[in-house]
């Protein structure tokens, strides 16, 4: 068994132990390093405020436990999600799954709500990136059905509802989408799922990317995040048929909250180099803090519902957060897309217009004119923003700001002197 954790480079790091000292180590741990926090996704340790001091217990869930047995194709496999804390039992301030829980208990302190939502992810493999023609074919998805067949039936004997897998626009592409979960579990999904995937990807001998973008002439791979919300008795509350765009009281002012402080998350939704060459204008990701109807250009899309539909019209309601990818860990970009919403709750803003025009044709008169900005377009600029905005560090606990610029700024600079195309294979071997 491996228990493990996500952390600022996205990646998921463990420690494994006998399957046998379970119950034992669901009470104490394993032994964790501070200073792991700071160990990039290439593998250098950036600026770190620990050095080799400290000592830190990683602690299973058991609720998160993943054990597979070789069900139509999927590998063996046994790991669990933990939270990682001081050895006194507090939660360690830098726990990418802590933070996410405790800006899901600030939600429904606020608004008396519970997150429900999913993740959905693109990537490519490597060896089928110079396909064409079998953009969303049957097929692109028929040569690849072993692959694809052995994934749902990963996710589903680890406990992750499958939704969709496809063939996706790109060379190589593929997105896989689980189905809705509350609160902390969303993200968990969305770390097992993506874990599973290469699970599978290395038995079949594939070699998976989640890279925000291989190549700058080529396609992107994003991650989108359906978000709604469940009242105390689990009805759900984010539609209202008067409401702007259909979006209750409560989830409108969510969204502004989020496209408020958008620019200056960004650098934790999106927060690779190589993420900026993919959030840009006509790439169907994201370029601006706006609002759409239905719209795939737009940060925030309010979701198309079925009049045909045997489910009702509030139930399948929801919005989609765009700007985000697969570098970033899921637990800490849906943490400040909960903190941003909370603090639109907070501060009762007005539910925005929604967008349905190109931006792109705007200055940046015309873009503050309508409220609008463009998001930063280099990670150095991301992190500037988010680090300028007290309001967004204060969600955060103390000292986290720092130490997430310092990881990032490590990042970079094992980057430095090396051209764009060897930044985009680092990307790619990385993730």
């Amino acid at each position: 068994m491996v228990a493990c954790c996500g952390d600022l480079s996205g990646k998921v790091r463990g420690k494994a132990f006998p399957l046998a000292q379970m119950e034992k180590r669901l009470k104490r741990g394993v032994g964790w390093t501070p200073t792991n926090v700071q160990i990039t996704c290439f593998d250098n340790i950036a600026e770190s405020p620990f050095g080799s001091l400290g000592d830190l217990v990683l602690i299973p869930d058991a609720a998160t436990s993943v054990s597979i047995e070789s069900e139509e194709g999927a590998p063996n496999e046994n790991f669990v999600i933990g939270n990682i804390r001081y050895t006194d039992g507090r939660p360690w301030e830098f726990c990418t799954r802590s933070i996410l829980e405790a800006a899901l208990e600030r939600l429904e302190r606020v608004a008396g709500v519970t997150l429900y939502g999913a993740f959905e992810h693109e990537f490519q493999i490597k060896h089928l990136v110079s396909d064409v023609g079998k953009a969303f074919t049957l097929g692109g998805f028929q040569e690849e059905r072993h692959f694809c067949e052995a994934i749902v039936a990963a996710m589903r004997a680890a406990g992750v509802t499958p939704d969709t897998i496809l063939k996706e626009f790109g060379a190589g592409q593929f997105e896989v989408t689980m189905g809705p979960q509350k609160g902390v579990t969303v993200a968990d999904h969305s770390l097992i799922t993506r874990e599973l995937v290469q699970l599978v990807a290395r038995e079949l001998g594939y070699d998976p990317t989640f890279t925000p973008i291989r190549d700058p002439a080529g396609v992107g791979n994003g991650v989108h995040v359906h978000i709604s919300m469940l009242d105390a008795a689990g009805n759900p509350v984010t539609h209202d048929p008067n409401g702007k765009h259909e979006l209750s009281d409560v989830a409108g002012k969510f969204v502004a909250g989020i496209l408020k402080y958008l620019d200056s998350i960004i650098a934790i939704t999106a927060p690779s180099v190589v993420s900026y060459l993919r959030l840009t204008p006509h790439r169907w990701s994201a370029a601006f803090n706006n609002l759409g109807f239905r719209d795939r250009e737009a940060s925030v899309r309010i979701c198309p519902v079925s009049d045909i539909s045997d489910i009702a019209r509030a139930a399948q309601f929801n919005f989609e957060f765009r700007a985000a990818d697969g570098a970033a860990n899921p637990h800490l970009a849906l943490a400040a897309i909960v903190h941003a919403g909370v603090q639109g709750i907070e501060e009762g803003l007005a539910v925005p217009e929604a967008t349905q025009e190109d931006l792109s044709l705007l200055n940046v008169e015309g873009l503050a004119a309508r409220g609008y900005v463009r998001l930063p377009q280099t990670l150095e600029a991301a992190l500037q923003r988010f680090r300028g905005n007290a309001t967004v560090c204060g969600w955060f606990p103390e000292g986290f700001a720092d130490v997430y610029v310092k990881h990032k700024e490590g990042e970079i600079a094992y980057l430095a002197g090396k051209t764009q195309a060897e930044i985009c294979a680092a990307y790619e071997a990385a993730y």
